[in-house]
Order: structure tokens, then sequence, then C-alpha cells
């Protein structure tokens, strides 16, 4: 099972916060900059995404509807399911973080990445990533609003017009000038990808920072982290049972249950963690946390999971036989002339 170094990089980020918080002007400091940053974030994303190329993936509807509502439908529920194990397992400010968690978006890279390694539908796993963070940009804030209220951290009506304003405007403004800088981002995506990484990485020490001024840490104990990595997994292992099965049920072939089943199960901590600095404020720390941890556990299951697909793929090819043969195939020729570019996220998300 592999550890993403990237997660340890958001390791060392909350040590630092945790020894060397930002105080006073440097505080200031670090918050205009984390704010700068998420919207070039977000400005990064619009320039990549092809605006044609993610139109002639619709034609792949059903699947793409299929993982939206696992995303923002059935994880939700799912999260409003888990108040009941208040305060038995969780503390109020860790339930909030999990429900918040099961609102955002689903992963690009790590999608694509394991539906590659799967032999599944690699162009639906991009498109439905694709669509679900740009709609995500809109959806979370407003059920945020809808389930948490005003009893996450200072958050209201104003938090989703300053998310949309922070998010989205930079978004289309990358949209709009695709034309001219599209190919720039291409040839430098590498580096544009560093500075991705980078923007993160200063949300996550801002948040932190605020955390421990506020001194909320002291409310989190062992226990209680143990509890939350035990409900994340079983809400990890109710996804992936769901994706599966349910795209099997919906008479999906095979490539594209194994898109539905990575693009449906996860979540995204490239869009979450700068969703939840403008949502939570001072209590943003304890607000990702559980998708920090969520993250990490889904990266080392999937790769487990992506293994098998893939050998099981190799075995019904030397036996000359597809298990899910008698499916029919839902629209699979259309998406796959998508060629929308794999890097319209970060590697994190």
């Amino acid at each position: 099972m592999p550890i993403d170094p990237y997660i340890l990089l958001l390791l060392g980020t909350v040590g630092l916060a945790a020894l060397f918080p930002a105080r006073g002007t440097a505080s200031d400091v670090a918050s205009g900059a984390s704010t700068a940053a998420i919207a070039f974030l977000f400005f990064l994303y619009g320039a990549r995404l092809s605006t044609r190329e993610a139109l002639d993936g619709l034609k792949h509807w059903r699947l793409h509807v299929t993982v939206l509502a696992c995303t923002f439908v059935a994880f939700p529920l799912l999260g409003l399911a888990a108040r009941g194990l208040v305060p038995v397992l969780l503390t109020h400010p860790l339930y909030q973080g999990l429900l918040f968690l099961t609102l955002v978006p689903s992963t690009i890279q790590s999608s694509i990445a394991f539906t590659s390694m799967a032999r599944g539908n690699v162009p639906a796993a991009i498109c439905a990533g694709s669509f679900s963070s740009l709609v995500g940009i809109v959806i979370t804030p407003l059920l945020a609003a809808a389930v948490l209220g005003s009893s996450a951290g200072g958050f209201s009506a104003d938090s989703v017009v300053k998310i949309v304003l922070q998010l989205l405007v930079p978004f289309v403004a990358g949209q709009v000038l695709r034309r001219w800088i599209g190919g720039f981002v291409a040839r430098h995506k590498k580096v544009l990808g560093l500075v991705d990484r980078g923007s993160i990485l200063l949300v996550v020490y801002t948040a932190f920072s605020e955390g421990m001024v506020q001194g909320i840490w002291h409310q989190v104990s062992p226990i209680r982290l143990a509890g939350l990595l035990a409900v994340e997994a079983v809400l990890l292992a109710v996804m992936l049972a769901l994706t599966w099965y349910g795209a099997k049920a919906l008479r999906f072939n095979r490539e594209d249950r194994i898109a539905i089943q990575f693009a449906g199960s996860k979540k995204s901590l490239a869009s979450g963690l700068p969703m939840a600095s403008v949502l939570f404020g001072a209590h943003a720390s304890l607000a990702v946390l559980p998708l920090m941890l969520f993250h990490q556990m889904q990266l080392m299951v999937c790769a487990v999971i992506a293994k098998r697909r893939a050998h099981d793929a190799e075995a019904d090819t030397e036996a000359g036989a597809d298990v899910d043969a008698p499916e029919p195939v839902t629209a699979s020729a259309p998406a796959a002339t998508s060629r929308t570019a794999v890097g319209t996220g970060t590697r994190s998300g």
C-alpha cells in the first residue's frame, strides 16, 4: 500500500504550523497569500480544461450523472447518517469535518491513474473528475449551507458568495483566457503543478496556524482520532461497494464500472482544502483533518483494488472470456473520443 509523498509534505506542514504558527502581522500576510494562492489555483484549473472536449464528454451523460449522484447525493446522505455517532465515537467538530468531507468534489488525477491501472474507461474518468470539480465549486458551498449552516465556524450565506467569487470567478477567467495561455500552461504543466501543490501547502499552514492560535487542537484525543479512522474506513468501504455493484445494476460495462468506482468513491484534497479555508475560517484545521486522513486511506485502498482489477482483466483475456460481456455498452464510444487533458488537477486531488 503506497504512501503518497505529498501526504508527508502535508504532515510536515502541519508540524511546522504546530511549532511556528503565524501570529499577528505574519498571520495577516499568510492569510492574504493563501487567498491569492487559492484564486490562482482555480485560475489554472480553468486554463487547463478544454471547454469543447468537456462538452464532448457530456455524450456519456449516464456515467457522469451516476458519478455526480454518488459524490453529491450518496456521500452526503451517509455523512448525515453518521450524526448518530456523536458523541460516542466523534466529537461535534470532528463530525462537522466528516460531514464536510462528504460534500467536496471527486478527484481528478488519482481517479484517472487508478482507472488506467485497472484497465477501465480512462476518457470517462477524465471527464467525470473534471465535471465533478467544476460542479463542486457551486454545489459544495450550497450543500454546506444546507447541512452545516451557521454551526460551521462562522459559516454564513456570505461565505457562499465568497467561495464562488474566490473559486468560480478565477476558474471562468482561466477558461476565457485559455485561448491565449492554454499552450503555455500545457508546456509548463510540471512547473505549474508545483505551484498547485505549494498553494495547497500554504492553505494548510494558514489553517493549522489559526487552529493552534485558537487552541482547538486540545479538543482532539488519540481515541477520537481512532474513532474517526474507523468511521472513514466504513464510509469508504460502503462507497466502493455502492459504486461497483450499483453500476452493475445499472448495466454499465466493466470499463465504465471501473471509472465509476474510482471517480465516485473518492474525495478531492485539492478542492476541499481551499473551500474549507473559506467556509470554516479559524476552525478549518479540524474541518480538513478528516479529509486529509480519508485522502490517504482512499489512495492506499484504491491502489490495491486497481491492481486486483487489472489482474482480473488479464485472467479474463487469457481465458478468452469477459465476465461482463453480456452487459450492454452504455455510450462508451463517444467518451473514448474525449481527449481532455489529464493535468486538470493537482496530483494530490
